[in-house]
Parts: structure tokens; C-alpha cells; sequence
């Protein structure tokens, strides 16, 4: 397993509708592998393969210490509707809210190949419609009416040592007409 690192907004592999897994062999293992330690490193709650650089359709998810894979991914119900905060792996430092489905249903298949359908609520519908929007090139602040929305998070302190340059890159690639 290896950590791999987490492309940030403005790659676009992050706007591409990935592709969907046909071959559940051992390297497809190995980016599932590779996913949840990246996952649990960051640390977040979930991760799509085109956050890794890899246009697949994979999302990770670990919910109340429970990891759950998803190869192709469909949601195929949605009920209720809450806006609850949101962030990005790929967007670090930013939070908005976000409307959100309190209920999802999704069939996907295993990191085996295997046919699931789950029902989920709460935290992990949050997570998965997150995730998913990702394999269709679809970002958090996609959603939102407005970029003004967008609230600036404080760094954790191995963050503040990158310095004043990456906030100059982040504002510039969600405001780029602000750039000169």
C-alpha cells in the first residue's frame, strides 16, 4: 500500500467523467489499497479515484470507522434534503454548505466485482453523493449558487507551514478572473 498524493482543483482529471471498472484484477486491488491509506492519511471521510489522478469510477468511504468500497457507483434513489457543511480534499481550507440529500439508495459492485445495493443516511449519504459527484467531474463549489459562500477554514498547523503562497494559488483557482 502506498499513500499517493491528492490533486487539487484546477487538475483536470478532477472535470472528467470517469470510467467505469471492468477488470476487478490485482491492480484495481491496489488502487483500492493505496485509496484507503491516502483516505486515512489525509485524513477524510472519502476519496475517488480522480482524486489520486486516476480516472476510474472507485470512491472510498469511511464512515464511523467502517470503510466501504464502491466500484461504479449509482445512486439510484435520493429522499429528504438538508444542507449540512462540506469540504474537499481537493479544495483544502474551504468549507461551504451544501445541499445535500438525507437519504440515498446506490447499487454499485464490491472491490470484487459483486453486486450491492446499499441504503444509507445521515453522514454516509453525504459522503457517498460527495464521492460520486466526483466521478462525474462534479466539485462541491459546483454546487453552490454563488463562490461568495464559501467559508475559508483555519489550517492545521503542518498546513500554515506552506505559507501565504498557497492561499494566493487556492484563491487564485476559485476566483481566477481576480488574477491578473
Amino acid at each position: 500500500m502506498a499513500i499517493r498524493e491528492i490533486v487539487l482543483l484546477g487538475d483536470p482529471v478532477l472535470r472528467q467523467k470517469a470510467k467505469r471498472v471492468t477488470r476487478y484484477d490485482q491492480s484495481i486491488q491496489q488502487l483500492i489499497d493505496d485509496m484507503i491509506e491516502t483516505m486515512k492519511a489525509a485524513p477524510g471521510l472519502g476519496l475517488a479515484a480522480p482524486q489520486v489522478g486516476v480516472p476510474l469510477r472507485v470512491v472510498v468511504v469511511d464512515v464511523e470507522d467502517k470503510v466501504t468500497v464502491l466500484c461504479n457507483p449509482e445512486i439510484t434513489e435520493m429522499e429528504g434534503e438538508y444542507e449540512p457543511e462540506e469540504g474537499c480534499l481537493s479544495i483544502p481550507g474551504y468549507v461551504a454548505n451544501v445541499k445535500r440529500a438525507q437519504k440515498v439508495t446506490v447499487r454499485a459492485r464490491s472491490r470484487r466485482g459483486k453486486e450491492i445495493k446499499i441504503k444509507a443516511d445521515g453522514l454516509l449519504a453525504h459522503v457517498i453523493q460527495h464521492e460520486v459527484d466526483h466521478l462525474d467531474g462534479i466539485l462541491f463549489i459546483d454546487r453552490l449558487p454563488s463562490l461568495d459562500l464559501l467559508r475559508k477554514v483555519p489550517a492545521r498547523p503542518e498546513e500554515e507551514a506552506a505559507g501565504e503562497a498557497a492561499d494566493e494559488e487556492k484563491a487564485a483557482a476559485l476566483h481566477p478572473s481576480a488574477v491578473n
